[in-house]
């Protein structure tokens, strides 16, 4: 049973990677027969560039394969390519831990990369593991943010911590801390603006929330998880630039990786940021984010 478990996952992670393995593979492959390993080589570094690798990741992969590979095999070229992979994704895989009670999540991420329904499957994994999870809804200048929060609460059956549209956003935080202190939660999943005027507004906003956060409860929040759109590619890696500079990411949860032949992006943020990479979406349902497992997702893409 539970390697039919396993094995449906691995599939359910490959299937989402289709595009994306597509997109490097594809041209490589039917590249095998009748070309010198020099040219597969230069194919592969176009297929990677095209996936949103970046261009200094593949040309390092690349140079690295030319270094590894004297001969020419066709299925050794692949195994020097996952490991190749690995070995830049594995620098990221870093699960993670709720060591503490309650454990305070603030959740990151501009407008339209999926961030509520990310909290959401999030507050289903935990509460399906015996966790009591609160949810806060800290996005109180998007039209239907709240609603959208509270309609994922009913359906894990976790609280919502809100205010009216429009209110002061730290004081959903410090309500929710609060909430979360007295009820003895295991976990406080903060949802925060993805969007204001400006991108400098937006910035103080949320290190204002952080502030009232760590003024409650002194160490928190304990993790600041940025959410990314895999589809957006070289935009996503800027992105995680600037919430890291301003608020200083600890984790990232990268989505959508079903819908795009850009998935490549994944390697081009870890090379760059060394950020931890705690989630990845490859679909739709709550099984679709799954906790990033380096070797899992290099088999899975190649």
């Amino acid at each position: 049973m539970i390697f039919k478990k396993l094995k449906a996952g691995f599939e359910s992670l490959k299937a989402g990677l289709a595009r994306t393995h597509n997109a490097i593979m594809g041209t490589v492959e039917a590249a095998f027969t009748g070309l010198s390993r020099e040219e597969v080589l230069e194919k592969l570094e176009e297929s990677l560039i095209a996936s949103d690798v970046g261009v200094r990741a593949a040309t390092e992969i690349v140079d690295g394969l030319r270094t590894k590979m004297v001969g020419w095999d066709p299925n050794r070229f692949k195994d020097h390519l996952k490991d190749s992979l690995y070995n830049i994704l594995k620098e990221v895989e870093r699960p993670l831990e709720i060591d503490k009670s309650p454990y305070v999540m603030m959740v990151l991420g501009v407008n339209g990369v999926g961030k509520t329904t990310t909290i959401g499957k999030l507050a289903s994994r935990y509460t399906a593991e015996g966790k009591t999870v609160l949810l806060a809804a800290g996005d109180t200048f998007r039209a239907a943010a709240i609603e959208q929060l509270e309609g994922w609460g009913e359906r894990v059956g976790c609280q919502v911590i809100r205010q009216a549209h429009g209110g002061d956003p730290g004081a959903v935080a410090f309500d929710a801390v609060k909430a979360a202190t007295a009820r003895s939660a295991d976990m406080l999943i903060l949802d925060t603006a993805g969007r204001l005027h400006t991108k400098v507004n937006l910035m103080e906003e949320l290190k204002k929330i952080q502030r009232v956060v760590g003024r409650e409860l002194p160490g928190a929040p304990h993790e600041n998880l940025l959410v990314l759109d895999a589809s957006t590619g070289q935009n996503a890696l800027s992105q995680a630039r600037l919430f890291n500079e301003v608020i200083g990411v600890t984790g990232i949860a990268l989505t959508k990786l079903d819908g795009t032949a850009k998935g490549g992006i994944i390697i081009a943020i870890a090379r760059e940021l060394k950020i931890p990479i705690r989630f990845i979406g490859v679909g739709e349902t709550v099984d679709d984010l799954k906790e990033f497992d380096a070797r899992e997702f290099v088999d899975a893409l190649i």
